[in-house]
């Protein structure tokens, strides 16, 4: 066995919105890692979800299929249920599943704003919260939220999409000092603009990508790889001392 996935041995972790993007990188990497990995996503993903397990266990990882929505009480509990069946334990829980759209504040419409907030804030909420009696118990466990700079400075367009990141920042800050004691700890990541189906929302024309680019401090744009070096860092032993965080991976555009 490879030093690589050794750090992961014996340990399963939970992805959300695995299907493609950041989600897809991440499981991929935890897996190399030694992890066994409970990825999800909701059923109309299921091709894609199909070849994400098939190559990870190409790879000699292991990878199982949840399919459930993270706005929906019932597929969270299905979830929380089926993952702890199939690993016994949760060490980690990456709650990536997020939507996006870009719309100016006078015409998002009310259930827009909810969607954005059902699946990117009260999602991160509900699947902690079915995993959390968990972690308490065992006294330990990393859970690391997909968080965005938006999160932090928002973006013309994103007003909906932009506050509900900062609610993923701030349960970040509050859920860390609440389960410290416990042995658990909870940081976020604040990916930028990331070379994904969601990202590239923020350039639909040659125009935009160049300003993306002259306005990163490194020139270029991010990749899913880019971002899971820092999930898996947090997923670490490494990472033992480190809770409340909400850690910006964005090639340099934002510095606080």
């Amino acid at each position: 066995m490879s030093e690589l996935a050794q750090r992961g041995r014996n340990r399963a972790a939970v992805v959300t919105g695995a299907s493609r993007g950041i989600g897809r990188a991440i499981v991929k990497r935890l897996a190399a890692e030694g992890y066994h990995v409970v990825a999800n996503d909701i059923e109309r993903q299921h091709e894609e979800m199909e070849k994400l397990r098939a190559e990870v266990e190409a790879s000699g990882g292991r990878c199982d299929i949840a399919y459930a929505d993270v706005s929906n009480p019932d597929d969270v509990a299905s979830l929380a249920e089926y993952a702890l069946a199939r690993c016994g334990t949760i060490d980690v829980l990456v709650n990536n599943a997020g939507v996006l759209s870009v719309h100016k504040v006078e015409d998002i419409e009310p259930d827009e704003w909810d969607r954005m907030y059902d699946v990117n804030t009260k999602g991160t909420f509900m699947v902690t919260k079915a995993l959390l009696g968990h972690f308490r118990q065992r006294k330990a466990g990393r859970i690391i939220n997909i968080a965005s700079i938006g999160g932090k400075r928002g973006g013309v367009g994103q007003a909906h999409y932009c506050s509900s990141k900062a609610a993923v920042i701030s349960f970040t800050h509050i859920l860390a000092m609440e389960v410290g004691l416990d042995g658990i700890t909870v940081n976020a990541v604040c990916p930028g603009i990331i070379d994904t189906d969601m990202g590239r929302n923020n350039y639909r024309d040659e125009e935009s990508l160049k300003k993306v680019i002259e306005k990163t401090t490194l020139g270029r744009l991010g990749y899913p790889e880019d971002v899971v070096g820092s999930v898996a860092f947090f997923a670490s032993d490494d990472a033992s001392f480190i809770t409340g965080q909400a850690l910006n991976v964005c090639g340099g555009i934002i510095f606080h």
